[in-house]
């Protein structure tokens, strides 16, 4: 099911920009800040090993940060043009599965508390928001699984 879900190369760096733009782009009038994701070094990123990719062009992107005690989901950015089909499920599966590959118990994230979108999502996906936290700009809610 996730087996179309790859390490991403550095030539997909640009891919991996346009994506994560694309997904982000439409909260910055909302949240009043730029996300996160879209400022991030996406070349260090892949090259660090931490970015997956899906879609062929590529329509989907995961970064995950491996810590001692659990995985974290850093970003994950669907292109809208392809909404609604599966690519978000998919990429989450992927996230666990990878979380059991590497022996992690946890999976953490967070998203802005303007991205009321996601507050649906996590939960039913198995995860539960822990705490909300204003940090600099950024007002987050910080979600947890268990595996």
């Amino acid at each position: 099911m996730t087996a179309d879900i790859r390490l991403a190369t550095a030539a997909d760096v640009p891919a991996v920009k346009a994506v994560t733009d694309a997904a982000y782009r439409p909260y910055i009038e909302r949240i009043g800040v730029v996300p996160v994701p879209m400022e991030a070094d996406h070349a260090a990123e892949v090259a660090a090993g931490r970015v997956y990719v899906t879609g062929n062009p590529v329509v989907g992107v995961l970064v995950l940060v491996p810590h001692e005690d659990h995985l974290f989901l850093d970003s994950i950015a669907v292109h809208p043009e392809a909404a609604g089909q599966g690519v978000g499920r998919r990429l989450l599966t992927f996230v666990d599965e990878r979380a059991r590959e590497l022996g992690l118990p946890e999976i953490r994230l967070y998203t802005n508390a303007m991205m009321w979108e996601n507050q649906k999502i996590y939960p039913r996906y198995g995860y539960e928001m822990v705490e909300r936290r204003v940090e600099g700009p950024y007002d987050r809610y910080h979600y947890r699984k268990s595996l």
